[in-house]
């Protein structure tokens, strides 16, 4: 597999990377056999964070020992320099490495004061000169923290979501970080899963040379495809582009990236998937949304308690108390319609 040089850490890099999300879902077996495939096939960069439940202990089960052959990219949410340490030494032992690659800031509402001795970027400095760290990363879905983390050439890579839906806007951070000289990490290629032809979306990120995106496997069959695409590059043509503009289209407006930094909800609301509802019924096969346990989950819309969290820690802005409530009116209506049909 063809692999890139990801920014100034000069680490060579699989164009295809693997986002370790979705293998939460799967067994430690069904796992293993997916990361090794993975690395097998000349995946070698892989992403985690210490809050993807067990995404740490399967990756370390799985590829501990062709440690020295791949890369390991993994994050922290804490806010200061003695959890970020701990946090580490945890996803150390989880990895079974003595070392992670790229240590990432995970989605912090601002960038951590760089002079603050008990920062957390503090810390992964501290780490770093200890050999337990190689890079720093940052993370993040605001824009406007990606840009202020660029420039100050403080981080060696930028993690940012990117797809064929990407504004002008989206499209500046690629273009500083290759004035900077920044590895930069494409996370929700797919848009959360709302891009449903991959092809599309593969050929849109594979036009910029310093862009790396994490795909989100879970299946063999996922993996198979895209580890066709690697053998043989969709071309950017005109067809291509007339299906993302399909797409751009139908995902319009605001609508909810699945990114889950609205969690945990008092009511138990499952939030990233109620509040994208309406695009999922259309967009994906529709029956399993018609069953008793979704039926449920979207009832408990009506539970909501207007705490305010999910608006307030929502990266996107987006109202999610309202547009929670459109998605219930809308799935009920769907649900009168097609429940017959499931």
């Amino acid at each position: 597999m063809e692999q890139i040089r990801l920014g100034r850490t000069n680490l060579l890099v699989s164009r295809s990377g693997l986002g370790a999300i979705p293998i939460q879902r799967i067994g430690f077996k069904d796992a293993r056999y997916l990361l090794r495939k993975a690395y097998d096939h000349g995946i070698n960069f892989f992403d985690t964070a210490r809050v993807y439940t067990d995404s740490e202990e399967k990756i370390g089960a799985a590829l501990s020992d062709v440690r020295k052959e791949i890369i390991i990219a993994t994050k922290t949410l804490a806010g200061d320099k003695e959890a970020a340490l701990k946090d580490l030494e945890t996803s150390l032992r989880n990895l079974r490495t003595d070392y992670i690659d790229i240590y990432q800031i995970h989605n912090p509402p601002k960038l951590p004061d760089p002079d603050d001795p008990s920062s957390a970027f503090s810390g992964l400095l501290e780490a770093r000169k200890q050999g337990k760290i190689r890079f720093i990363g940052i993370t993040n879905h605001r824009l406007e923290v990606i840009l202020e983390a660029i420039v100050t050439d403080l981080y060696d890579t930028v993690q940012y979501p990117l797809s064929a839906l990407a504004t002008d806007a989206d499209l500046t951070a690629i273009q500083e970080c290759q004035k900077h000289d920044l590895g930069f990490i494409a996370m929700k290629a797919l848009a959360g899963g709302l891009l449903t032809n991959a092809a599309p979306a593969f050929a849109f990120l594979r036009q910029y040379q310093n862009v790396v995106p994490i795909w989100g496997i879970q299946t063999e069959s996922e993996l198979d495809e895209f580890l066709g695409y690697e053998k043989q590059p969709p071309v950017l043509n005109k067809q291509m582009l007339q299906l993302i503009e399909q797409d751009r289209a139908a995902l319009s407006g605001s609508f909810c990236r699945a990114c889950g930094y609205c969690l945990p909800c008092p009511a138990g609301i499952p939030i990233p998937m109620a509040a994208r509802m309406s695009l999922l019924l259309r967009r994906m096969p529709f029956q399993q949304f018609m069953e008793d346990n979704w039926r449920k989950q979207m009832m408990l819309i009506r539970d909501c308690q207007d705490c305010g969290h999910c608006k307030e820690n929502c990266p996107y802005h987006l109202d999610t108390p309202t547009l929670l409530q459109e998605m219930l009116e809308d799935y009920e209506e769907f649900y009168k319609n097609h429940h017959s049909n499931a």
